[in-house]
């Protein structure tokens, strides 16, 4: 078999001829069999008045099924021309590196042996874009999308986008639909039509009238997310934390290990359950932006996400994983197991949604029961919920308000009776997880609310008997029990 042939690649630029590079210029006179993806450039027609003519595959579109088949469809026959002429030239518009599908089939193509690969750079739309709109890549949040496949996560990154071949009326109101699950109707969208070209049109539309636009094959849209975007923080807090890490550094974080950081993990998971028992049951609805509470939670998820962040980075010090695996593996979890919301299984209740989460859980690891993904070592109120939970997941549900009721009543009759007083106080809690599920609250918050209740009342009966100059430990029990009920009735009211 013989050596494969070569393709060179050449960028036309944006727009018109004078846009195009010497080298470009230079490469396409050179080689004398020549294709262009398409005509629709003013740069070949201009060039083939200068007597550098080109085939084209403008007809490959009508006949494709789809993108993908047309273009793999037009590197298939420039290998096959490679072959045949040794050299070939193809021209595409602009920089053959940006936004062009046909270059990188190419470039996979290349390493697997089929063809040699030449590319010769031209000036992409983005640099023109850049300029028009008066913006630095160097020093903005900038990204380029295609129209096509919008990156619904680049879109929440925030910052500029620039949409890139928005080349068909039907596709711009697509566009304009997937921004309006993200921004207001009259956010400012900028039309940047055929730049560098003598007809150059640069305008700006609320994005509501995006659909009345008439774009063409060389129309792209800029637009700003104007919400602070949470990738860049990100960025910036793990780099905080390698920073820390390094010799320079901190010495308290440069000791550090997975298990010595461990308990701070656990403490800063309950501060944030502290703060959220500070926001209104009914939180996140009916609650003001500016509530304190809030002002405390942000600071405690902060404490929180530093934490996780801290175990990824010692992770990607031993070459285990790294953040970006955290948030991808979390991401595609949640995909496999919402299979009503991204696939097609049936889930009309929030009973119908938890049992296929547990059967997908116990096909993901590999377990004969569900109950063997729950980990012993959970604190007993906690582990007992979830034992409760992963039967109901299954139809075993311990039973209803008045069957716990009837439990709690049985264990603490046995109590008084003095019948085995470990196990029954055993039944007795159990029962007590039971009534709490059946009721729908969460036993753990609901222990704590009481254990904040205690404590409140304690101290205030704690503060009065002080102001009297009555030590409490001298204060017969049955008026200590008074002192707390006529608080409790003061905080009551």
């Amino acid at each position: 078999m013989g050596a494969p042939g070569r393709v060179v690649v050449v960028g036309l630029g944006p727009g018109d001829a004078e846009l195009l590079l010497p080298a470009a210029r230079a490469a396409l006179t050179r080689v004398p069999v020549r294709y262009a993806r398409t005509a629709h450039h003013p740069t070949i027609s201009a060039l083939e008045a200068d007597g550098i003519t080109f085939e084209t595959f403008d007809d490959r579109y009508e006949r494709g099924p789809d993108l993908d088949a047309v273009y793999t469809d037009i590197v298939d026959a420039l290998i096959a021309a490679a072959g045949e002429h040794r050299d070939v030239a193809y021209a595409v518009p602009g920089n053959p590196t940006v936004a062009e599908r046909t270059v990188a089939l190419l470039h996979d193509a290349a390493h697997d042996g089929h063809v040699e690969l030449l590319v010769v750079p031209g000036l992409s739309f983005a640099e023109l874009a850049w300029t028009r709109l008066g913006v630095d890549p160097m020093t903005d949040l900038v990204r380029i999308v295609d129209a096509r496949a919008l990156d619904t996560a680049a879109l929440d990154l925030g910052g500029l986008v620039l949409i890139a071949q928005c080349d068909d009326p039907l596709l711009a109101s697509d566009v304009k639909l997937t921004l309006l699950d993200r921004l207001p109707p009259d956010t400012p969208v900028t039309v940047l039509a055929r730049l560098g070209g003598a007809d150059e049109r640069v305008a700006t539309v609320a994005l509501a009238e995006l659909d009345r636009v008439v774009p063409d094959h060389l129309t792209s849209l800029a637009v700003r997310f104007p919400d602070p975007s949470p990738g860049p923080e990100l960025a910036r807090l793990l780099e905080l934390a390698r920073l820390l890490r390094r010799p320079d550094g901190c010495p308290w974080d440069a000791e550090q290990t997975h298990h010595s950081v461990t308990r701070y993990l656990l403490e800063e998971a309950y501060e944030v359950v502290d703060a959220v028992e500070q926001l209104p049951a009914s939180a996140p609805a009916g609650t003001a932006t500016d509530d304190p509470a809030y002002t405390r939670l942000v600071d405690e998820l902060g404490d929180l996400l530093y934490q996780v962040i801290f175990h990824a980075m010692l992770a990607e010090e031993a070459g285990a994983f790294g953040m970006g695996d955290v948030a991808r593996g979390i991401h595609d979890k949640l995909v496999h197991r919402h299979p009503h919301v991204f696939g097609d299984v049936a889930a009309d209740t929030t009973g119908d949604v938890m049992r296929n989460w547990e059967q997908i859980k116990k096909g993901e690891r590999g377990v004969t029961s569900i109950m063997d993904g729950i980990t012993p070592g959970l604190p007993s109120l906690l582990y007992a919920h979830k034992l409760l939970r992963k039967a109901a997941s299954v139809g075993i549900d311990p039973g209803d308000v008045a069957r716990s009721l009837d439990r709690v009543d049985a264990a603490t009759a046995a109590l008084r009776s003095g019948t085995d007083d470990e196990a029954m106080l055993g039944e007795l809690l159990g029962g007590v997880v039971a009534l709490a599920r059946a009721l729908g609250v969460d036993g753990e918050s609901a222990l704590r609310g009481w254990s904040v209740r205690f404590r409140t009342r304690f101290q205030a009966m704690e503060a009065a008997a002080t102001a009297d100059g009555v030590d409490l430990a001298t204060i017969d029990p049955d008026a200590v029990v008074a002192r707390w009920d006529a608080t409790a009735s003061a905080l009551r009211s």
